[in-house]
């Protein structure tokens, strides 16, 4: 029998990229011999993490629309007759059973040639608001794969499947690994500790905030672990102290969340996924500068099941201090958010967009 054939595409920003890894990491567990290709945007970071996962990737020439600079889509219709051309030749390569498309600009060439050439598609969202891509795609795809209920408001009902965000097997496990966590992290355990992720890159917002919150924090008694982003260390590792550590980036996120009692994070697909996973206290900022206002929505989402904190940044130098001091000193407004965040977890998402292909 011969081996089955897959292409994924999709990407532009890690909530893109690592469920599509997840997605393959799936798919061959279940069969080794499948041959998978990847189908990315040149010169976008999934050119770099996909074979950090040890998947080839084929880049295509697309880029995103400009809503503000509208003068910097004058090479779009080239590019797109350019990236549908490389398409249809990635296509007639691989011929592929099964496209599967994670969102984002380079997935939308890729899946509209595979259903033109009559391959079957599933497309995953990760968003509680779709983005323009997969918004287009639904209508020819054979099936589409949620993270939020009530996305029939903007997919054919009849195609959605409920399944949550797949996402890194390593974080479907975290207990156990406190004393461990301590140590990596070099603290003592007498505290609570409250961790802030802004993302790979860093948040500036946020960053600017925690920078003026240092004496807070420590006034509630709080160690802090801060992922202050590459972009932003230079600016305020000056800052870490024994109680205040600061990374440019951490790449052991089971030994952080198993350590975390508090977070303060960004409200990205797959953040917000990772952090129903873990069942932690958590404050979210969305940053507003992303299409669709789409992490306001994955927020809220979590705000209408009592299940997270949401400040807008524009609300941050008003209310931060007054509501973030309300949480810590509220045991029961803790436990209360942990309880019903892990209600919204979705750990056999991965195993069940993988049914959903086979089905396919």
């Amino acid at each position: 029998m011969k081996p089955s054939k897959y292409i994924i595409s999709g990407g532009g920003t890690g909530g893109h990229i690592y469920p599509a890894i997840a997605i393959a990491d799936g798919l061959k567990a279940q069969d080794p011999s499948a041959q998978i290709i990847f189908v990315g945007a040149s010169g976008k970071m999934e050119m770099e993490k996909v074979p950090q996962a040890a998947y080839n990737i084929h880049g295509i020439w697309i880029s995103g629309l400009q809503r503000k600079q509208l003068w910097r889509n004058i090479l779009f219709p080239l590019k797109l007759g350019i990236s549908l051309l490389q398409s249809l030749l990635i296509w007639v390569r691989y011929r592929p059973d099964v496209l599967i498309g994670t969102g984002g600009f380079a997935s939308g060439p890729m899946l509209f040639m595979g259903n033109l050439m009559g391959s079957k598609t599933l497309l995953q969202e990760q968003n509680s608001y779709p983005g323009i891509t997969n918004k287009l795609l639904a209508k020819k795809a054979n099936a589409i794969a949620v993270a939020y209920p009530g996305m029939e408001r903007f997919f054919p009902k009849e195609k959605i499947s409920y399944t949550g965000n797949p996402l890194r097997s390593s974080l479907l496990q975290i207990e156990g690994l406190k004393d461990q966590a301590l140590k990596h992290f070099g603290l003592s355990g007498n505290r609570k500790q409250l961790v802030i992720l802004g993302g790979s890159l860093g948040a500036q917002r946020i960053n600017e905030l925690v920078a003026t919150q240092l004496e807070l924090f420590n006034s509630l008694d709080l160690d802090v672990i801060w992922q202050c982003g590459k972009l932003y260390f230079d600016r305020y590792q000056q800052l870490a102290t024994d109680r205040i550590k600061i990374y440019p980036f951490i790449k052991e996120m089971n030994l952080l969340y198993s350590i975390a009692d508090i977070i303060i994070s960004r409200a990205g697909a797959a953040s917000v996924s990772e952090l129903c996973l873990v069942g932690k206290t958590t404050l979210l900022i969305p940053s507003p500068n992303v299409a669709e206002n789409h992490q306001f929505h994955n927020a809220n989402a979590l705000v209408r099941q009592n299940a997270a904190i949401l400040i807008e940044e524009k609300d941050l130098d008003q209310s931060f201090e007054t509501v973030f001091r309300a949480v810590v000193e509220s045991p029961k407004k803790q436990l209360e958010l942990k309880k019903n965040i892990r209600l919204m977890a979705k750990p056999e998402a991965t195993k069940e967009i993988i049914k959903i292909i086979n089905n396919l």
